[in-house]
């Protein structure tokens, strides 16, 4: 059976809702980030690969163009949205980080978009800072294809495992969907842990009866000594 029966019979059977599911999962998600799409995409592998019900390279497809879609949708609103719909977009992100992201992005590019939306919570100060930039759409759309794909793939060979191991389709589901949390919430913590031992300490003030330089006495002090 073609790709293309495959998926115009998914979409009409009624006992089969795993397509529209990873669509709109990774669609919603990649514009509200309210919704775990790495762990959608990983249920529709775990379940294609452990039942009969759902093809693998639809599965691939789908979370693609719903990623890119949101990606590009995101982007837009921060490009012609104006100040107001950027600083939406950006809420809950450390204004420090987004400065970064920005600064990075003059010098790379299409470079940071994969990276962006390879790493945990690393896509919106990308997409604000590409808004922002105005970043041609003709850069953006092929740069945003590749790390869709590439990210699309990585939660796919999560669900591939998972799949290939329990029979149940929804033992399979479970298991790559508290996987792929359990690795999101791992590498949250590092990169945290990672900004905080990057960013310098602030230089520590001295006190007014402090000498010019911290441990050098004073010209009464070595009269004293």
């Amino acid at each position: 059976m073609t790709t293309g029966a495959v998926l115009a019979d998914g979409w009409t059977d009624p006992s089969s809702i795993g397509y529209p599911v990873v669509f709109l999962g990774v669609l919603l998600g990649s514009i509200v980030p309210v919704v775990p799409t790495g762990a959608v995409v990983g249920a529709g592998a775990a379940l294609s690969i452990s039942g009969d019900r759902l093809s693998l390279p639809v599965v691939l497809a789908l979370a693609v163009a719903g990623a890119v879609l949101g990606d590009l949708t995101t982007f837009g609103v921060c490009r012609f949205g104006g100040p107001r719909a950027l600083h939406w977009v950006a809420r809950g992100q450390n204004a420090d980080r987004v400065t970064e992201v920005r600064d990075q992005f003059r010098r790379h590019g299409w470079q940071i978009i994969v990276v962006g939306r390879l790493l945990p919570a690393g896509r919106i100060p990308v997409l604000a800072a590409a808004g922002a930039l105005a970043y041609p759409w003709r850069r953006l759309v092929p740069a945003s294809l590749l790390a869709a794909f590439l990210w699309a793939v990585a939660y796919a060979l999560i669900g591939i495992f998972s799949g290939s191991i329990f029979d149940s389709p929804l033992l399979a589901m479970l298991v790559a969907t508290l996987l792929i949390l359990a690795m999101g919430a791992v590498l949250n913590l590092v990169g945290a842990r990672r900004r905080r031992t990057a960013d310098p300490e602030p230089p520590a003030e001295a006190g007014p009866d402090a000498g010019p330089e911290a441990g050098t006495p004073t010209p009464s002090a070595r009269g004293s000594a």
